[in-house]
């Protein structure tokens, strides 16, 4: 399929998952009486991308991340000449449905972006106040694991049509894990997009957003063909 449209499909996709999965956190999490707290915006997250999955998975294979592009890249499941289309619509996404979320909450009265509009951060701008050597190995770690269960769920020798549910629920399980630690990345886009709107702190910190996500990334991408073998993406 055309590069443009592939790239169409991701940035629509990443909208879903910024204004889905952040919109849960600004718009629900502590709603009055019927908040739908950690786990409501956790699973919101995984949501996006299990619905996404489905709905663009055969048209541009749903990374909806530049780290998952990155780590697929290195996995050798990726061509590095569609990576900076994917990674421009990623981000170019991201900073949309933010921006789509910005004009909805800013809506209510007393709406205060400074208040972190599901930034991430570390310090004094984690939810648990975790260092950022803390937040740094988490962010690492956490996108890691992800892409190791993205690149065996789609491994040609996988089950058929349950990728995107092992995906989904992977995105649960590390909000559930990680939203105390940094409000949870493992995705550059999905940090961008907020930080573009918070501005000061959240831009300043969005620099270890971009290179632990990928770091992880990339680490999984030469760790599961090593112990799987490469034979699942021919």
């Amino acid at each position: 399929m055309a590069i443009g449209k592939r790239a169409a499909a991701e940035l629509l996709g990443t909208f879903w998952l910024v204004f889905g999965g952040c919109g849960s956190a600004v718009l629900a999490a502590a709603f009055p009486d019927v908040g739908i707290g950690l786990l409501g915006v956790a699973l919101a997250f995984g949501l996006t991308v299990l619905t996404m999955a489905y709905a663009i998975g055969h048209v541009s294979g749903c990374h909806l991340n530049p780290a998952v592009s990155v780590g697929l890249l290195v996995a050798r499941r990726f061509p590095a000449s569609d990576l900076p289309a994917y990674v421009g619509a990623q981000v170019i996404g991201g900073v949309l449905g933010a921006a789509t979320l910005y004009v909805i909450a800013s809506g209510a009265p007393g709406f205060d972006v400074s208040a972190g509009f599901a930034s991430n951060g570390y310090a004094e701008h984690s939810p648990g106040q975790y260092s950022m050597m803390a937040a740094l190995v988490a962010e690492v770690v956490l996108t890691a694991f992800f892409l190791f269960v993205i690149l065996g769920s789609t491994d040609a020798r996988a089950p058929k049509g349950f990728a995107p549910i092992a995906i989904g629920l992977c995105l649960t399980l590390i909000h559930l894990i990680g939203i105390p630690v940094t409000n949870l990345s493992v995705n550059p886009a999905r940090s961008t997009g907020p930080a573009v709107f918070v501005g000061g702190w959240a831009l300043a910190q969005l620099w270890l957003f971009w290179v632990a996500p990928i770091v992880g990334a990339a680490i999984a991408g030469v760790v599961y063909p090593a112990v799987a073998g490469d034979e699942g993406h021919k």
